[in-house]
């Protein structure tokens, strides 16, 4: 008996066409498909400023001040295509649009840590250059070590970033960062940017100078936040 033929375009039944693969490499590699997805200028960014959230398109030109409205809608626009990203509108009385990842598009918070963590282990990477909000705090979920976590079981560290805010609520080996006010937690950094929290962090300027020079505050316990602070540390360079 003769099988039916299988044109190009066809798809396996139930099986979702794949989006644009092929159209760089020419290749079947999952890592080849990736990079036709994610790949181009600015992509992986936009996809990294969503990983904790929906945000309006202002908020991610005020996160990646480096990129032109006409580039962002591009790869919104492509991301959305990709299945990646998606359109929401808030309910009243807000009523905007929110762009926000998918659960494809939230299942890439992993590449993104290795990804970091790889290019951290480079003599070349500088950890006191500006960096937004969101990749200080995925940076922390990257940058943990685990095996000291356990003691902050339950305690609320908060983060208020120029105007934004963030609640870590440690869990035994894991660090679940949201979005959400501040006031309530047991220590609170405050910054007017993510930098300057993260020179405390990785770059160890004292959180005295900080204070002094770049308008760090610690709120609450700050003995705790110091602590807590020294679970993050950067991989020693390979390169």
């Amino acid at each position: 008996m003769e099988l039916p033929k299988e044109t190009k375009n066809e798809t396996s039944r139930g099986a979702a066409p794949a989006v644009g693969h092929g159209r760089w490499y020419n290749d079947a590699c999952g890592t080849a498909f990736g990079l036709e997805v994610i790949g181009e200028r600015w992509a992986l960014l936009v996809v990294r400023e969503l990983m904790l959230g929906a945000r309006r398109f202002s908020d991610l030109r005020s996160a990646l001040p480096g990129i032109s409205a006409k580039v962002l809608t591009e790869r919104l626009a492509a991301l959305e295509a990709a299945g990646v990203v998606e359109r929401r509108i808030l309910p009243p009385p807000g009523k905007a649009q929110v762009y926000a990842l998918t659960p494809w598009g939230l299942a890439a918070e992993p590449l993104i840590q290795e990804l970091g963590r790889w290019a951290a282990q480079s003599r070349a990477h500088d950890p006191r250059l500006p960096l937004s909000a969101v990749s200080l705090m995925l940076s922390l979920r990257t940058m943990l070590d685990r095996d000291g976590l356990a003691p902050f079981t339950g305690k609320r560290i908060g983060f208020v970033i120029g105007a934004e805010s963030f609640l870590a609520e440690p869990q035994a080996r894991e660090l679940p960062i949201r979005r959400a006010g501040a006031d309530d937690a047991d220590a609170v950094f405050r910054a007017p940017s993510a930098d300057v929290i993260a020179a405390g962090i990785y770059a160890g300027v004292p959180w005295w100078t900080l204070a002094q020079d770049s308008g760090l505050a610690i709120t609450g316990d700050s003995a705790l936040a110091v602590r807590f602070a020294r679970l993050f540390r950067l991989p020693p360079p390979l390169a």
